[in-house]
């Protein structure tokens, strides 16, 4: 059974106990500027910046240290150097905004002034960038990225080290263990990763870096129309997480050990990182998991982690998607969280990216048709395209909340049917006639589309083999394309729900032209 040592627990709980002191002292120096003349703000604009960008980086190591469970001895050392330092430069700020004795333009003045010569030449917006660039190497470090350069992190950590002492911070005990240790340490993580990478076809730690997976780069990017939910009158709600939920070292125990092949996809926070949610695979199959960190009223995190075989998704109010799990002793679904979206796009890609990673897991027995469909959208258009060589349905959807437009091309037939391939988010630009093009009768030109793939196999920039490198449309039915450049003409009136053939139809096109994606997922 996998368990933290002590030293790691309190380091855990230190990551987010200290996040949360950082979120305070954000707040406070926020309220210090309000009163103070604007010729300080340069300054304290900057360390508020800062102190706020420690406070992320601490949770999403939190989090991630509870994924990647067997690398936790290697970075609490590093950790234990840090959060005495980081916790004491806090508290010496909130004492100084808490001291009543002086007008409000004096405790800056004396913050700044006196903690900046603590360690001369590190004035205080640099000593908290000083910590955020530490903790920035401590994340690539769990992340085995090929960017993490160790001298670096040393380097920090005996910059740190020296304002302890200046300071008159004791040293930790296990700085003591030693460079060669931790260095082999790290030399012995990364070959086992190398062999296991082996495992799946890759030979060396660089090409398991090279292997991403399509999840890891669907949040990497904005899309470029951001429609916000709260701009539409939808009332703004909190995210919840239901129970049973564990305490931080508690997880292994309740809920099972966690593989020492882990791979993380991307992170999700909500309500300013009161609740976040991790996508990771593991175990030798790489099926998917969900891994949920919340905080309770006294900013204790709870953790609770699922299969995505185990979950169930659908659109509940306007902004929230639902997780619903099974409960073995009621027999029935229970929610397992509610999650509430700013924009209307992050919750098309979540919803996109959770059904589709479900229904690859090979733990999946089956997918409920229903999750692929994202409630409170009107479906304009429906038709049959061959898209990279495949069949997909390519669909034309309305949100009828925000009223944003987007393309969904799904997996036309055979045991993934339905499942997205790929999505693109329509902007205003798209409706102006240089848009779309009708090159023949069978085929559109969409220019400056930017689609939000969800499978590994499938290559958008084979759809752009042209000149003016448009994104290239091939419909089976000639009277699909007229149908569909009808949907964005500028002139065109409020559109009935339009579909261009029957299901039946489809099937039978499929299958004389070939079948469906079978392969190509």
């Amino acid at each position: 059974m996998q368990q933290y040592p002590v030293l790691g627990q309190e380091l855990l709980q230190g990551c987010h106990l200290e996040a949360h002191r950082a979120n305070i002292v954000g707040i406070q120096l926020q309220g210090l500027r309000a009163a103070l003349p604007e010729h300080y703000y340069a300054h304290l604009d900057t360390l508020i910046s800062e102190i706020h960008i420690g406070s992320k980086l601490l949770r999403d190591i939190g989090d991630r240290l509870l994924v990647h469970i067997p690398r936790v001895p290697q970075v609490v050392d590093y950790l234990n150097v840090l959060l005495p330092c980081l916790c004491k430069s806090l508290r010496d700020i909130s004492t100084y905004y808490n001291d009543r004795s002086m007008t409000r333009e004096k405790r800056w003045r004396y913050l700044y002034n006196k903690m900046g010569a603590e360690h001369p030449g590190i004035l205080l917006p640099a000593r908290f960038s000083m910590y955020n660039q530490y903790l920035q190497l401590l994340l690539l470090l769990l992340a085995r990225s090929p960017n993490f350069n160790i001298n670096a992190l040393d380097d920090l950590k005996d910059r740190i080290l020296q304002l302890r002492e200046a300071r008159n911070i004791p040293p930790p005990a296990t700085v003591t263990r030693g460079e060669l240790i931790r260095r082999g340490d790290l030399i012995l993580d990364w070959n086992h990763q190398s062999v296991s990478s082996a495992g799946h076809g890759l030979s060396s730690p660089s090409d398991a870096m090279q292997n991403t997976h399509w999840a890891e780069s669907i949040f990497l990017r904005s899309p470029r129309s951001k429609r916000e939910f709260r701009k539409y009158g939808v009332r703004h709600r909190t995210s919840e997480v239901f129970r049973p939920l564990s305490r931080l070292w508690q997880l292994a125990m309740t809920q099972g050990p966690m593989s020492r092949d882990v791979k993380i996809l991307f992170k999700r926070s909500f309500d300013n990182d009161r609740i976040s949610v991790i996508f990771f695979l593991q175990g030798i199959d790489q099926a998917p998991f969900l891994f949920i960190r919340s905080f309770d009223n006294l900013g204790e995190p709870w953790v609770s982690r699922r299969g995505a075989h185990e979950l169930c998704i659908r659109r509940g109010s306007s902004s929230t998607l639902i997780l619903n799990r099974w409960s073995n002793s009621e027999l029935h679904k229970k929610r397992w969280a509610a999650l509430r979206f700013v924009t209307w796009e992050e919750l098309v890609l979540f919803h996109c990216a959770f059904v589709c990673l479900k229904a690859h897991s090979l733990l999946t027995v089956k997918v409920d048709p229903d999750e692929f469909i994202l409630n409170k959208e009107r479906r304009l258009f429906q038709a049959q395209i061959i898209d990279d060589g495949f069949h997909h349905s390519l669909m034309v959807y309305e949100d009828q909340v925000t009223k944003g437009i987007r393309l969904h091309a799904a997996v036309w037939d055979g045991k993934l049917r339905h499942c997205p391939v790929w999505t693109a988010f329509i902007t205003p630009h798209c409706f102006s006639p240089a848009w779309l093009v009708r090159k023949s009768p069978h085929r559109i030109w969409l220019k400056d589309l930017d689609p939000f793939v969800f499978c590994e196999r499938y290559r958008p920039q084979n759809q752009c083999n042209n000149k003016v490198c448009a994104f290239e449309l091939d419909f089976v039915n000639e009277e699909a394309a007229t149908r569909f450049k009808e949907i964005f003409s500028p002139k065109r009136a409020a559109a009935p729900t339009i579909t261009t053939a029957t299901e039946e139809e489809w099937s039978e096109n499929a299958t004389v032209a070939g079948g469906g994606d079978d392969a190509l997922i």
